[in-house]
């Protein structure tokens, strides 16, 4: 669709990085980053003995079956929070996570430590 707008074939070997900032268009790493940080800071906002807090804190008991576990929610936004230096105290201030969270101001940071993380792994994932 990007490449449809800008009237760019793939045969012209044009990025779709440049591409998106042609259109100013946000990348969708970014934007789904940004949405799973919004509703982790609804989450967090709410009373200890709301449902949706004590699933989101609930561990399953028993064991995985083989080979590597998936991702569950949790972890990712975990990673996300670190990549972009948040913590839990942010998320009780309504007004500042916010900020925090919109795209704009921290995006080159995200992006790097995102490269970061995806380039070396966990050991335990």
């Amino acid at each position: 669709m990007v490449r449809w707008m800008c009237n760019v074939k793939q045969k012209d070997r044009v990025l779709s990085k440049d591409l998106r900032e042609r259109l100013g268009i946000d990348d969708m790493i970014l934007i789904l980053q940004q949405n799973r940080l919004r509703r982790y800071g609804h989450v967090l906002q709410k009373e200890d003995i709301d449902w949706v807090k004590k699933c989101m804190e609930y561990e399953v008991e028993g064991s995985r079956p083989r080979g590597r576990p998936k991702r569950t929610w949790r972890e990712v936004v975990q990673k996300d929070c670190q990549a972009c230096n948040l913590n839990r105290k942010d998320a009780m201030d309504c007004g500042r996570w916010k900020k925090l969270i919109k795209i704009g101001w921290w995006v080159d940071e995200c992006l790097f430590w995102y490269q970061l993380i995806r380039v070396v792994p966990d050991k335990g994932l």
